[in-house]
């Protein structure tokens, strides 16, 4: 290759990496105001529109489009422009809540059981439960669904003394945050959550509708009483094309912020 055509390639590669980079800015305006309801009828403005809002070319906001299409938010058909199509539901991260009682709004909350039984528990999670390691927990493995749509796959380990009595409830129409509560008498308190990306198994594909290696996002959230004890340890894969987690971080200077709490907290809430 001759250097005029080494310059000219390296110039058509640059010039594709900055549309590309546009591209990415642009599909994230856009999702913003998708998952925020900012079209009426679920109908995006023309192409044209987008290009003078975003001051990019037309080729640019076609590759933002693309992307979006490709996540599942919207679907562009020749004729009819390009259409939300897919709705994402909104998790508050700024309270202890079940998911029924964050969702309710969004539809019927239901809960295909799949496993409720007493089990030994690994040495991790009884440790995590400040349980001895030979003491039983209940295991419950449910599916939960928003009007019949699959949103989460949640594994959950709860003392004998806690689950046991939950084993007789509606756990199919009852979120077990609530049951909790409801049988020992006290409020939960707080919780130790952290939250990754993961990639779907086959398992957990087929249980969750979706394609093997779709992004999940995975939360394990461990759950005390208001007197500190830990009463719920789960491990919740979310479909990430359905949930969406929002917070509110209130900003505390760096200097102020005692030494063992930054030790502790890998995540702001």
């Amino acid at each position: 290759m001759t250097q005029p055509q080494r310059t000219a390639a390296t110039t058509l590669v640059e010039a594709r990496r900055r549309r590309a980079d546009q591209a990415r800015r642009v599909a994230d305006v856009l999702r913003h105001q998708v998952l925020a309801g900012a079209f009426p009828g679920g109908q995006l403005p023309g192409e044209a529109h987008l290009c003078h809002d975003f001051a990019v070319s037309r080729n640019t906001v076609r590759e933002a489009l693309g992307l979006l299409a490709a996540e599942g938010l919207v679907e562009r058909l020749p004729g009819v422009g390009t259409t939300v199509v897919t709705a994402k539901y909104a998790h508050g991260l700024h309270r202890l809540a079940g998911l029924a009682e964050t969702l309710h709004e969004h539809g019927e909350v239901t809960n295909e059981v799949r496993t409720l039984t007493v089990v030994r528990p690994p040495a991790m999670v009884a440790q995590r439960l400040q349980l001895p390691e030979d003491e039983p927990v209940v295991y419950l493995e449910r599916v939960r669904r928003i009007d019949g749509v699959p949103v989460s796959l949640d594994l959950t380990y709860l003392p004998h003394d806690i689950g046991a009595p939950l084993m007789a409830e509606d756990l199919a129409h009852r979120d077990v945050f609530a049951l909790i509560e409801q049988l020992t008498g006290r409020p939960l308190g707080t919780a130790d959550i952290s939250v990754e990306a993961v990639n779907a198994d086959p398992h957990s594909a087929a249980l969750l509708a979706v394609a093997d290696g779709a992004a999940l996002l995975m939360v394990e959230r461990l759950s005390h009483l208001d007197d500190g004890r830990p009463v719920d340890l789960e491990w919740i894969r979310f479909r990430g094309d359905r949930l969406t987690f929002q917070t509110q971080l209130r900003r505390v200077r760096p200097d102020i912020v005692p030494q063992d709490t930054r030790r502790r907290s890998a995540w702001p809430w």
